[in-house]
């Protein structure tokens, strides 16, 4: 435990601006000093007093509630003391001013500082505590950011199962079963002359196939929980006028991008948060693309196809719209064919510049306006393909679903638990490592010392998500994305 946790801590624990309520709290050892200097009385544990907060002058600050939690039975597991005032940003302000000058106060007792060391809580300080105090394990604390970051009532509710532990029980599961895997190996290692061969009689190889299938199950749910708590960005593309303002309206259910029949009207992104079946979505619309060295083409229009190719380029999906109007002209076959060799271009540089691993979905639009008789080979295209119409709304909601499914969302919202990219890679380094013990395991001559290597590996690895083995780095970097007073 760094120096730093050993400092009393308070905070603004409610959100900044207005509000009917606000809270400053105290996390520290031995708050009794400091208890009676800010309420002027003692106070029973884990019952509010009504009374009033008052300046070192006697004048009070304002009138609210005081709420004493004694160690170990708080939420840092120190000893908790918090004010509830009215939540006025100035009234907050000053009353957390007070607590640090009734801080450095002397008591006339004891000639002593009243709360020695008592400064502002850094970010997520409060949650850190928690955690170093085994009050909550780090997938839980992770939890507690994402439910107040949570941006559906899907990835909400997901959050709270992790934050109730669900997460970090199917973890325990695994690691108890890892756990009593190594300690069949390790003593195979320490009595080589044994007659007796422990792994064949405890069924080792079976037991790990059982913890492989556990493990996959738990990586195909943290996996949706991920996609969850990150969101998709989907970046839709193609040539100018294909519709790809009127489809970002009509996915997000208003007038977001400016619409008009002028080539080249968006030229920079505009980006909208929606939601299908609760996954987040992170919507963006770009510049149409064609060949910046036309002529007509001015700077502004040049530096928005740059971008719209850069959103492209980190995009967890593109959608590729296409204009079916424009795919089949008989008065102006050589304007179809120019279009088409457009489509062409920019499906070759989507190519050359995104992963193979992200999706394109070929969007056609326009429906309500194309020939009724466009034949099927025009739309035909090597990616899943949707045709819709942004103006009537039709085949919406088959994009929608495509999207999920092209995205690999696949389970049901009551079986996810909130995750984050880091426990992803922690059990896809856990399953790689399983996987070299099985190859070791179902060799002629198993090497096992090699063998109890993989297996130490992937319990390393694994208790990594709940925080047993974790680096001080790491956790600062986790606790210093969450907002402060929490």
């Amino acid at each position: 435990m760094l120096a730093r946790h050993l400092d009393p801590i308070v905070a603004i624990a409610t959100a900044p601006g207005r509000g009917a309520v606000g809270i400053v709290r105290i996390s520290g050892k031995a708050l009794t000093p400091i208890i009676q200097t800010l309420c002027g009385r003692s106070l029973l544990p884990r019952q509010a007093s009504y009374l009033p907060f008052q300046d070192a002058q006697g004048q009070v600050i304002d009138q609210g509630l005081a709420l004493y939690f004694p160690a170990p039975h708080s939420f840092t597991g120190e000893d908790v003391l918090e004010l509830q005032a009215h939540g006025g940003p100035v009234v907050l302000q000053v009353l957390l001013t007070r607590c640090l000058e009734a801080a450095a106060e002397v008591d006339a007792v004891t000639s002593q500082l009243r709360l020695p060391g008592l400064r502002v809580a850094q970010p997520g300080e409060f949650s850190e505590r928690a955690f170093l105090n085994n009050k909550i394990d780090l997938a839980q604390a992770e939890a507690i950011a994402d439910l107040i970051d949570a941006s559906t009532e899907t990835a909400a509710r997901s959050a709270a199962r992790s934050l109730t532990g669900e997460f970090s029980k199917e973890v325990q599961t695994l690691l108890d079963k890892l756990v009593h895997l190594r300690m069949l190996v390790e003593a195979t290692l320490d009595f080589p002359e044994e007659d007796i061969d422990f792994l064949k009689q405890a069924d080792a190889s079976g037991q790990l196939q059982r913890l492989q299938s556990t493990l996959a199950a738990v990586m195909q749910r943290a996996t949706q929980g991920a996609i969850l708590r990150e969101g998709i960005k989907v970046v839709i593309a193609g040539q100018p006028n294909a519709g790809k303002s009127s489809l970002l309206n009509a996915l997000a259910g208003a007038e977001l991008a400016i619409v008009t029949p002028i080539a080249g009207t968006t030229r920079d992104k505009v980006s909208q948060l929606i939601q299908i079946d609760g996954v987040p979505l992170h919507v963006v619309d770009t510049a149409g693309l064609r060949d910046s060295h036309l002529p007509g083409i001015d700077e502004v229009e040049k530096i928005g196809i740059e971008r719209a190719w850069g959103e492209i380029e980190s995009a967890d999906a593109v959608l590729f719209l296409h204009d079916l109007t424009r795919q089949s002209t008989p008065s102006e076959p050589e304007v179809a064919a120019a279009y088409r060799a457009g489509d062409a271009l920019i499906q070759h540089a989507l190519t050359d510049k995104l992963p193979k691993a992200t999706p394109v979905i070929d969007v056609w639009n326009k429906s309500d306006s194309a020939p009724a008789d466009l034949p099927l080979e025009t739309i035909a295209c090597d990616h899943a393909a949707v045709v819709i119409s942004a103006k009537t709304g039709a085949g919406l909601q088959a994009l929608r679903q495509q999207l999920l499914h092209v995205v690999g969302w696949q389970s049901a919202p009551e079986g996810v638990f909130m995750a984050r990219e880091r426990h992803v890679q922690a059990l896809h380094e856990v399953a790689s490592q399983l996987t070299r013990a099985d190859e070791q395991l179902s060799a002629r001559q198993p090497a096992l010392d090699l063998l109890a290597e993989d297996l130490r590996q992937a319990q390393r690895a694994l208790s990594q998500i709940t925080g047993e083995f974790t680096p001080d780095d790491l956790l600062g970097e986790i606790f210093s994305k969450f907002c402060i007073g929490k």
